[in-house]
Parts: C-alpha cells; sequence; structure tokens
C-alpha cells in the first residue's frame, strides 16, 4: 500500500505514537495520495493526523511543531505512487539512443510533475490531466521544470509524437494565471526549432515573464545508436554560433524590458562554437545549472576564490578524469595552481566516449569502461579524481553498471569522485580535504553489463 510508514525518524514528533507499518490516512481532513499531498499538508504548525494500523484500526494524532518542519516519516517508496512514465516519443530523445542490454532502469522515461518540484526533473505537461493541472495550482507547486522545445502547437506535436504537446502554451499560461514560476529547457535541433521557430519560442515564453523565470537552450545530443530512428543533424561550429548570437540578443533585449535575460545558451553551445565564455555575472542566479548553464565559469570563479585563500597543498601527484568537451578548462585550472605553487603535479585526460560514440563529449556521460581502457597503464599519480556526475550517488556505479570499488581496482590508483565545485576540487587537489568515499556492499550475485578483464577489454 502506497501510504505504508516505513520507517519513522527518531526526531518526528509522531515517534512512539505511529508505528512502522502504519497507513497514513489524512492531514487536517485532507485525504493523503501522494508525496506531495504530505508535504503540503504537513506544513502547518498545528496538524490532526489519521492514522490505520495494520490491524484496521483508525486513530487521530494531534501535533504541534514548527512551521515547515518535517514530520519525519518515510514511505515504502519516495513518491508514496508509482512514478509517472513518459507519454511521449520525441524525435531527439536520449533514452531512446541508448544500446541495448544496460540496466532495466535506464529505460524509464519519467515525466512525473512532483519530482519536477521534488527533484528538479524537467516535465513536458502532455500527460497532466485537468485535474492535476488545478492540483499544481491548488498547492502552489512551484516551482517546476518544463521542458518546451516549441511553442509552434504543430511543430511541439510532430517533436514530441503526442498529439497532446500543442496544449503547452496554453496549460503555461494557466500556471502563470495560477502564480506558479517555471523554469524552462529547450532542446535545440537544427532545422526543426531553431531560426525562426525557435525566435517565436522565446518570444511566447517571454510573454510569460515573470512566471517564466529562466530559459536554458541546449543542443541535442546524438550517440550512434540512432539506426531507425528520426533523422537529426548535430549543430556544426557555425550555426552554433549563430544560435547563440540569436539567443543572447533576445536575452539582451529582456535584460532592458525585465531587468534579466531569460534565456542562456548552455557552456556546449559556446564549447562547439569555439567561442569564449561569457562571465560569470553574464548567468545571473545561475538558475539553469543543471542544464549546463554556467557551470564551467561558476567552476572556474569557485576555483579561483579557493586558490586566492589556499595555503602550500601536499604536493601528492594526482590526475583528472573529464570529457572532452571540459578538459582543456581543467587543464587551465590545473596550470594556475601550479603557477602558484610550485609542488603542484597534475595531469588532466580527455576520455573519448567510445561507448556512445564521439559526438557525446560531456563529462556525465563517461562509461567506467571508457575509464578504465583509455586510463589503463597512464601516469595517473596517487590520486585519480573524477566528477560525481559520472555515477549513481547511492550505488557508486556508472552508467555501463561498472563500479567505482571495480575501475579503481582495475586501474591502481585511488579514485575519488568530485561534486562540481571549485572549492572542492582545490580541498582535492591540494590534499586538505579529500572527499569520504562510501561504497555500497557489493552483490556477488549483481548482473553486470560489462565486465573488464586483465587487458582491460
Amino acid at each position: 500500500m502506497k501510504n505504508v510508514i516505513s520507517k519513522i525518524e527518531d526526531y518526528s514528533p509522531l515517534k512512539h505514537r505511529a508505528h512502522e507499518g502504519d497507513e497514513l490516512i489524512s492531514i487536517n481532513g485532507n485525504k493523503i495520495i501522494d508525496v506531495m499531498d504530505y508535504k503540503f499538508f504537513s506544513y502547518d504548525t498545528v496538524l490532526s493526523i489519521v492514522i490505520r494500523t495494520a490491524e484496521g484500526t483508525e486513530h487521530t494524532l494531534h501535533v504541534e511543531k514548527s512551521e515547515g518542519e518535517d514530520l519525519g516519516l518515510e514511505f515504502e517508496t519516495y513518491l508514496m505512487d508509482k512514478p509517472r512514465s513518459c507519454a511521449n516519443n520525441c524525435v531527439f530523445c536520449f533514452i531512446d539512443q541508448l544500446p541495448k542490454g544496460m540496466r532495466k532502469t535506464m529505460y524509464f522515461k519519467d515525466d512525473d510533475a512532483r519530482l519536477s518540484f521534488l527533484l528538479g526533473n524537467y516535465i513536458t505537461m502532455t500527460n497532466l490531466s485537468p485535474r492535476e493541472i488545478q492540483r499544481i495550482i491548488d498547492l502552489h507547486i512551484s516551482p517546476i521544470n518544463v521542458s518546451v522545445h516549441a511553442t509552434n502547437p504543430e511543430l511541439r506535436e510532430k517533436m514530441l509524437r503526442n498529439r497532446n504537446a500543442g496544449k503547452c502554451m496554453e496549460i503555461m499560461r494557466r500556471f502563470a494565471e495560477g502564480g506558479i514560476t517555471m523554469n524552462c529547457q529547450i532542446v535545440c535541433c537544427p532545422g526543426l526549432n531553431d531560426g525562426d521557430e525557435l525566435q517565436r519560442t522565446m518570444e511566447d515564453l517571454e510573454s510569460l515573464y515573470p512566471y517564466v523565470h529562466s530559459v536554458s537552450v541546449v543542443p541535442v545530443g546524438l550517440t550512434k545508436f540512432r539506426e531507425g530512428l528520426f533523422e537529426l543533424t548535430p549543430f556544426t561550429p557555425e550555426h552554433a554560433g549563430e544560435t547563440i548570437q540569436q539567443v543572447n540578443a533576445f536575452g539582451e533585449k529582456c535584460l532592458e524590458k525585465h531587468g534579466t535575460r531569460i534565456f542562456f545558451c548552455s557552456d556546449e553551445l559556446y564549447i562547439c562554437a569555439g567561442i569564449e565564455l561569457p562571465p560569470d555575472e553574464f548567468y545571473e542566479e545561475h538558475t539553469q545549472l543543471e542544464n549546463g548553464v554556467g557551470m564551467i565559469r561558476l567552476l572556474e570563479t569557485e576555483f579561483n576564490s579557493a586558490l586566492m585563500l589556499s595555503e602550500k597543498p601536499d604536493g601528492v601527484p594526482f590526475s583528472i578524469a573529464t570529457g572532452v568537451s571540459v578538459a582543456p578548462y581543467f587543464e587551465k585550472l590545473v596550470c594556475k595552481a601550479a603557477e602558484k605553487y610550485d609542488n603542484i603535479k597534475g595531469t588532466v585526460y580527455a576520455i573519448e566516449n567510445d561507448f556512445f560514440g564521439h559526438s557525446i563529449n560531456v563529462t556525465g556521460l563517461i562509461t567506467g569502461q571508457d575509464l578504465i581502457n583509455q586510463l589503463k597503464g597512464k601516469d595517473l599519480g596517487k590520486r585519480l579524481f573524477i566528477s560525481q556526475n559520472m555515477l549513481r550517488r547511492e550505488e557508486m556505479d556508472f552508467l555501463d553498471d561498472v563500479t567505482l570499488e571495480e575501475a579503481s581496482e582495475a586501474l591502481g590508483v585511488p579514485i575519488y569522485p568530485i561534486e562540481q565545485d571549485g572549492f572542492n576540487l582545490w580541498d582535492a587537489i591540494s590534499g586538505d580535504c579529500l572527499p569520504e568515499v562510501k561504497l555500497p556492499q557489493r552483490d556477488p550475485h549483481r548482473d553486470q553489463f560489462y565486465k573488464y578483464n586483465q587487458n582491460g577489454g
């Protein structure tokens, strides 16, 4: 049952009053359907909570707490419900471009408004019923993240291959009228939603300011596994430069009109175009970091600040493995550190994405087998640093199921995952504060998508 309590934290005001296995029925007379109801209706200071025991007896518990204080309950599933899968068949969907044989969770497409609010996931809104739209407004689930791609109804239906996709602006207007803040994303596909269509989309979204708070424009990612899929073409450096110019020109108009640019291109577009990244202040609040907007510049700014306040590092040789697109930026940071401290000895390795194809050059999609195959036999120093984004946080494994422990054993060096933060990067390089690596218990029966041998093959 979805509302069954699986754990009660020690700090919970319900400790010793409710029990694991009890079912949460209602709070202040409001029926609890899922985690959004639980979060919303438990926010107040005075609560009347109806619990049903495993034996079927219902009783009411009265609670007084601080406003917004968590009740400290955990349930059998995070959402207290099944996650909602995507109803689209987007022409650019990355999951459709995965090879066969990976773990099942890799192929699940979520499109759940609750995860948008709680975890920052992006939703297309094509599977929202009128009741659910109204519920978002009534509960003021804000902000939410919306994958827009195009506001032209016919084009959006074509790109998402869903007849409900054309209602995008209609739903977003309702959210704006209800005071819901939206952060948006445009996956830009050359020949589809670029040029005039991109201009139309930006103008439509700008009309909903301030409720459309920010919009990222990111290039479509194309793997080598596209046989039988919709024909798409990657960005060329020239077209990437034209798109940046178009987006920034419109952003300047928004800045003059609203005091904010609203629209930002991802770092990936700048790298593709060979154009220098804007200064840190260009990115304002860094709202779109998760879409790779301003991430490199912020990392650089934080690292420079850490370096300025630093003391002499321990001088232990290290290496950094990262994606091809950002490797030059990490090399620049290591060189800057070496200019200040003569005992800095570090090497940056750019990992080609043999697994997905060389057109995929971002760090977060590097697999364990590519890391092992390309670094085996290299001088890695005493420590190898990688981005935390390469790994699942709890399982500590790469996209191809190679675990961090296995990669470390294969390369003969401890591997430290680093958060996307310049201060953390300097702490790791200097040896001042190496990240703690907590490896999960290994399951001897775990099915591995990839098993390396002594030759790394």
